[in-house]
């Protein structure tokens, strides 16, 4: 067993059982003796919180950075992705359920691998990246800060993929070893947050801001779920918020299938996703795209500045066709992102 990082203890109300506050997310979990937290994969136990799925590895890939998505962090490379069980939201519409949501510590399963074994599986793929993914990487901190830390010994960038529910502390912590995100925006509404996530937006947003005033790399995905999160007034409160922290931020609108608990709403209508880039657009953000789509308008990066094609995509194939040491090969305006 492995004892989390970022908790402290609490003063139980049942004497002789020691209750602890868990301070790794936007919950703040106190967890009675014997108890989980909202992620069900941290417990107190005699008054010390261990995380249950320490080494407990369920899904490992390498995959295309694409796949992430990320359109500006090393394109046409591979990152090593890998996954425990266990997730600190509860949403309705989860793609990858099957690890997120577990209701008992009996559910975690995973292969025993150390961070040392992952950074080598890396390094033995040709990974230039290893990305933290599929479940909610914050509830496996413990090996992710630790993979990360070695990772970044053997010149492997780190990433992660989440929900952005982290507490400031945890990002504190990670930062140093962290080079880029993709946080999942899953609406603008508390509403949403609360009733098809089980969460807040506002941390949500702080984690957004925080990432890049240190300096991460950050891309951001919606996906829109047809008459829940895709009123267009909702959407253009989006738009205004990552305008006011960057418009360079590439911003991934992805078509939403039936899945988990929402199998009885349609897929979304492409043409919605078009618009919602096209308004995106037209308030000043520079960089979208569509996600789960074949759409070439969508899918390729162009120079905000001339509107050359810079790099083109099709699925997870990617050729840089006129981008050099980061710029614009057809005007040499630098291109957001990290290249190199």
């Amino acid at each position: 067993m492995k004892t989390a990082l970022l908790y402290e203890n609490y003063e139980s109300t049942v004497p002789g059982s020691p209750a602890v506050r868990c301070f790794l997310c936007a919950h703040q979990c106190i967890i009675p003796e014997n108890k989980t937290g909202i992620c069900r994969v941290r417990k107190n136990i005699n008054g010390q919180l261990i995380s249950l799925n320490f080494e407990k590895v369920a899904a490992t890939h390498n995959d295309p950075i694409e796949k992430k998505p990320l359109y500006h962090f090393l394109p046409g490379s591979t990152s090593f992705s890998l996954a425990t069980m266990g997730c600190n939201f509860s949403c309705k519409f989860c793609q990858n359920h099957s690890l997120s949501m577990i209701e008992r510590e009996t559910q975690i399963f995973g292969e025993r691998i150390s961070p040392a074994d992952l950074v080598q599986n890396a390094l033995s793929n040709g990974a230039g990246s290893i990305s933290y993914t599929y479940s909610e990487p914050t509830v496996f901190f413990e090996l992710m800060i630790e993979t990360a830390a070695l990772a970044r010994e053997n010149q492997l960038k780190n990433i992660m993929v989440t929900n952005g529910y982290m507490s400031e502390q945890a990002l504190e912590a990670i930062s140093p070893y962290l080079d880029a995100a993709n946080i999942d925006l899953k609406a603008f509404s508390e509403d949403f947050y609360k009733n098809y996530c089980g969460a807040k937006l506002t941390p949500v947003l702080e984690t957004i801001k925080r990432m890049k005033e240190k300096g991460i790399w950050v891309e951001l995905t919606t996906l829109l779920i047809p008459g829940l999160n895709d009123d267009p007034k909702e959407l253009d409160k989006l738009i205004s918020f990552i305008l006011s922290v960057d418009k360079n931020i590439p911003w991934h609108v992805s078509r939403f299938y039936p899945q988990y608990k929402l199998t009885n709403i349609s897929p979304t209508n492409p043409h919605a996703i078009f618009n919602a880039l096209e308004a995106a657009e037209n308030m000043g953000l520079r960089y979208l795209y569509a996600g789960n789509l074949s759409e070439e308008r969508w899918s390729d990066t162009l120079c905000h500045s001339c509107k050359s094609r810079l790099i083109r995509r099709s699925g997870y194939f990617t050729r840089i066709v006129n981008l050099t040491d980061g710029k614009c090969g057809a005007c040499g305006t630098p291109i957001p992102g990290v290249w190199n």
